[in-house]
């Protein structure tokens, strides 16, 4: 890379014809996030709104870019994990994020709650010791009062404000119960998101009967409420949706990134970011096979 072509690059994008400017920036961001570091000094260095400006925007594109690739990678693998697919979408808002930092933010919980697990607890026991760190103790639950919020689907702000929407709240839950070996996984149901709580030892089913394979369904939203399959039922009732199979199952990690995406979509729609939701939904093109 031609430090000297770069830094001349950037001197020249504040250039008035639009066909000029063009060209530089693509040239520019044809070198990646490599440089970053000279767009960052060039702006700090400079007393021009205009150039600043433009540098701001290059950055950006860059930064998409590389998020783009880096959420189709994820989303190729043969088991792409959770809590990575939300620290990427959370880059989209907070590119400089500190990946360590939540990761930590996780541990502090889980190690509370580990603290009070212990093999001879029933699968109840174990979600209401769950409950208590997380809820009671660590003061997490739904933002009622913002509920459509963007801040509510990035993983760093939630861990932050400790509220959040429901797919949030079920993602850092069952990020948590995975690294207690909880079978708790997230159910994408129309108009919310709970969990399920798997049968770690089911029974050898009968001839023409399934086996069961959820012992019960968790609500994130409402401080980890427990309730059985025929509150599903009801649910889909009201809203007068018939009832399919995946709204009873554990979705995949793959789905519940799109939903995010979905969410933040719905977010900034609402709140008139045309940009951002053109961004959002050319970053859920990357799922496209």
């Amino acid at each position: 890379m031609d430090t000297k072509e770069i830094e001349s690059l950037i001197k020249l994008l504040d250039d008035p014809d639009p066909e000029i400017s063009r060209l530089i920036q693509e040239r520019i961001l044809s070198f990646g996030a490599t440089v970053i570091p000279y767009l960052e000094s060039a702006w700090e260095h400079s007393f021009d709104p205009t150039l600043q400006h433009n540098i701001e925007e290059i950055i950006h594109k860059i930064q998409f870019q590389n998020l783009k690739a880096e959420l189709k990678l994820w989303s190729r693998e043969e088991s792409p994990d959770l809590l990575k697919g939300a620290i990427l979408i959370a880059r989209y808002q907070y590119p400089d994020l500190d990946e360590a930092k939540i990761r930590a933010q996780l541990a502090e919980i889980h190690r509370d709650a580990w603290i009070e697990m212990n093999d001879h607890l029933t699968a109840m026991e174990k979600v209401r010791i769950l409950n208590h760190v997380f809820f009671d103790g660590h003061g997490f639950g739904g933002n009622t009062t913002n509920y459509h919020a963007p801040q509510n689907s990035f993983i760093n702000s939630v861990l932050e404000t400790k509220k959040g929407n429901p797919l949030l709240l079920s993602i850092i839950y069952a990020e948590l119960a995975k690294d207690l070996e909880m079978p708790i996984f997230g159910v994408n149901l129309p108009e919310h998101f709970v969990l399920a709580y798997l049968n770690e030892n089911p029974s050898e089913p009968l001839p023409g009967e399934q086996e069961v394979k959820v012992l019960f369904y968790i609500n994130a939203f409402s401080k980890g409420s427990i309730f059985p399959r025929n509150e599903i039922d009801k649910f889909l009732k009201q809203l007068k949706i018939k009832p399919h199979p995946h709204y009873y199952e554990p979705c995949t990690n793959v789905e519940i990134i799109q939903r995010m995406i979905r969410n933040l979509i719905f977010a900034y729609t609402k709140l008139g970011h045309d940009d951002k939701v053109a961004e959002l939904e050319s970053l859920l093109e990357e799922f496209e096979v």
